[in-house]
């Protein structure tokens, strides 16, 4: 895993490319009941972007806002202009689902995600492109090493989650769950986000890229100004249901027969073991093994294990027939990703894009 930048190293832009060929950039911004933020979080991102060398695009995704979110946004397209992108879901999907809608409608060829509750800096952005392109990652990890929230609701499951995502994964960063990320397009596409995936991006990105293309900076983080988080210490049992997932398809995605086997193997051997041993007592010693808990036991694991391996057997073909299903790869290569067209775009400079 490549360490961490300290906070007072930031790579400049490099001067020998233009705006034309300085890397374009989507900032994804997924919302839900941010009515209050929206104002200050655009003028925000365009105080924070205000001298970023390339072209760039902001597309602000609604996740079905019960609230004005949707009218705040379009009163700030009609002040700011058509590099501001709104996208409205019919009702609310969740973060990850509006994450994903915004990767999808991005043209560009960097793609900045970040929450749209003023608590992670846009000026950053700027920062971590640099910090991408010159460390050569695929994805720039925020680190909220000062981080503005209640140290027993937020920090301390936030801490436990981060400490076992990092043992289970052995990616280990110290805050997965900063929204504020930087991403190459062409990479981040290669991964589909549905559930709560969003937590694990960085696991789920170590499954088509090398982890050491994986990296973190320290970022600013401020305290919430607006509404209420809806995320408490309740989400670490829900982060450890996930993080089974992801280690599973992360390690056994193209052979789940190993997994199931493995674990129907020892299983069935252990009660093959106890059972040898009951016919040794029965036999060679001559005492009664009918009431005996352990006979129960044994062809208890016995079946367990046969049902295992079974499992493992049928997750087989059926990966077998997914990989198939695309065109017979269990691996992706590296594409190249360019904007598809030049309206909608942002710019800071006055040449032509």
């Amino acid at each position: 895993m490549s360490p961490s930048r300290p906070p007072n190293h930031i790579p400049k832009p490099d001067p020998s490319l233009s705006p034309n060929h300085y890397p374009s950039l989507s900032v994804v911004i997924p919302m839900y009941r941010e009515q209050d933020s929206v104002a200050p979080l655009i003028e925000c991102i365009h105080q924070g972007l205000r001298d970023y060398p390339g072209r760039w695009e902001l597309i602000c995704v609604d996740d079905g806002s019960p609230d004005h979110t949707v009218a705040e946004l379009r009163h700030a397209r009609e002040q700011y202009g058509p590099h501001i992108h709104i996208i409205e879901l019919q009702r609310n999907f969740g973060q990850t689902a509006a994450m994903q809608a915004g990767i999808d409608a991005s043209r560009a060829e960097l793609i900045a995600t970040l929450d749209g509750d003023l608590q992670n800096d846009p000026a950053d952005i700027p920062r971590m492109v640099s910090e991408l392109l010159a460390r050569d990652l695929d994805l720039l990890q925020g680190w909220r090493q000062d981080r503005q929230d209640a140290a027993i609701s937020r920090k301390l499951p936030s801490r436990f989650a981060n400490a076992l995502i990092a043992k289970v994964t052995g990616i280990a960063l110290h805050d997965y769950g900063c929204s504020l990320k930087i991403y190459r397009t062409a990479i981040i596409r290669q991964v589909r986000l549905y559930g709560d995936m969003h937590r694990f991006i960085p696991v789920w990105m170590a499954g088509v890229t090398l982890p050491s293309r994986i990296g973190e900076t320290v970022v600013s983080h401020h305290a919430r100004q607006f509404g209420q988080s809806n995320y408490g210490i309740g989400r670490t049992i829900l982060v450890i249901i996930d993080l089974i997932s992801a280690f599973f398809f992360l390690r056994y995605r193209a052979r789940p027969g190993h997994f199931f086997g493995s674990i129907g193997l020892a299983t069935g051997s252990l009660g093959g073991v106890m059972l040898s041993w009951l016919l040794a007592v029965k036999f060679l010693l001559g005492e009664d093994i009918g009431h005996r808990p352990m006979l129960m036991m044994a062809v208890l694991l016995i079946l367990v294990g046969m049902q295992l391996i079974t499992t493992g057997v049928i997750a087989e073909m059926l990966s077998r027939i997914f990989f198939q299903g695309n065109n017979g790869r269990n691996f992706v290569t590296r594409p190249y990703s360019s904007p598809q067209s030049d309206d909608g775009w942002h710019s800071n400079k006055e040449s032509p894009l």
